[in-house]
């Protein structure tokens, strides 16, 4: 008969927020808890609750990250270890974002979390860059297959957060924010009718790798995001379908035709596991770089400013425009002129033939006549 932990635990989103601000991914805490990660993604979804020794022990470990000091040496052993996956490297972006005040203003569980300091919006944007940077150029590069198609997806997407860092800052998820504007992007049709994507793309150095990203780009862009989401980046499946703008069972549909198109060609990625394991080399594999934080904001406000300046210069165009319309519009009304009717009865038009010998006369006086001015008009007298 299974036990609640004689500990009690902290709701879930509390449990996730504990985990972020010791910098610990699902696949670490789940290691040191001894079960599987999809066990501990479902204790901080909610939709399990940890009992018996495992629950016990999830329990300790999450009272003693509420610490400072525990939580300061959980910080230094993530520094001092490997680089997580594509997927925890995602969790530890919103944990980034956290810390800075941008995602969640409520307190830590029971109370002993420390307040973040105050950062000013370039600060925290720059924080959140630093961060989300890295994993998403990756991302969008496993999307498309283009490396400067995926680095300006990516600094696209941060300027559109900048543009509106109020309300991307107040958001509960930014780096899903901007995530998702990178993504929309990354897979925009429109990218197919500009000149330099239409050069193909030098492959990639691991020939498994390519293999991957040519399964990858045949894949419809639906399923292909999907599959990324999941898969690579290790959402579950409720988050994915919000992300998608998608229902539930749709983008687990979607999931299981990309699946299944992957294993089709790469029988040895039928494993979710393996599939995930091997998204994150092939992403990892290339040497793929974001500009400065900096440069990106500078980027955003130019934007901006020439958006500016050419809507001011459209409106006083129109302005313009409509001005010299009133002043040459007619200010009465003037009736159209009614279409020609064809008249009947009347004898057809013939044309002149040649003159006779009287006529020829006449003409010659009247041409001397008109040398001599105006008083021929006037009778001569008898």
């Amino acid at each position: 008969m299974t036990q609640t932990p004689a500990i009690p635990l902290p709701p879930p989103r509390a449990r996730r927020r504990l985990r972020e601000a010791a910098s610990l991914t699902q696949a670490q805490l789940a290691a040191r808890v001894g079960v599987s990660r999809e066990t501990v993604r479902a204790w901080e979804t909610g939709r399990t609750t940890p009992r018996g020794r495992k629950g016990e022990a999830y329990a300790r470990l999450l009272d003693s990250l509420a610490d400072p000091a525990t939580e300061m040496t959980g910080h230094q052993q993530t520094a001092e270890g490997p680089r997580p996956a594509e997927a925890d490297v995602e969790a530890d972006v919103e944990a980034v974002a956290r810390s800075a005040g941008s995602v969640d203003d409520a307190p830590s569980a029971g109370g002993r979390g420390a307040e973040p300091p105050a950062l000013t919006p370039a600060q925290a944007f720059d924080a959140l860059y630093a961060f989300c940077a890295p994993a998403l150029v990756r991302q969008a590069y496993l999307l498309t297959g283009r490396r400067d198609l995926a680095r300006e997806s990516v600094e696209r997407a941060f300027q559109r957060a900048w543009e509106r860092w109020p309300e991307v800052a107040r958001d509960r998820d930014p780096a899903g924010w901007v995530r998702a504007a990178a993504y929309e992007y990354a897979l925009s049709p429109w990218h197919r009718f500009r000149l330099r994507h239409r050069h193909r793309e030098p492959p990639a150095a691991d020939p498994s790798a390519r293999v991957l990203l040519a399964v990858m780009r045949k894949l419809p862009p639906p399923h292909r995001r999907t599959l990324l989401l999941y898969d690579g980046v290790g959402l579950n499946l409720p988050e994915t379908a919000a992300e998608t703008e998608a229902t539930t069972p749709a983008a687990a549909n979607r999931l299981m035709r990309a699946r299944e198109a992957v294993a089709a060609r790469l029988p040895e990625l039928a494993d979710p596991g393996e599939l995930h394991r091997k998204l994150g080399e092939a992403a990892s594999a290339e040497r793929l770089r974001a500009a400065g934080a900096p440069a990106v904001r500078t980027g955003s406000e130019r934007r901006a400013r020439f958006w500016t300046r050419a809507a001011i210069a459209f409106t006083v165009a129109l302005i313009g425009t409509t001005a010299l319309a009133l002043r040459t519009a007619p200010t009465r009304y003037e009736p159209p002129v009614p279409a020609g009717e064809a008249v009947r009865g009347l004898p057809p038009r013939v044309a002149p033939g040649a003159l006779s010998d009287e006529e020829l006369r006449l003409r010659a006086a009247l041409r001397e006549e008109w040398r001599s001015g105006p008083d021929r008009l006037v009778p001569l007298e008898r």
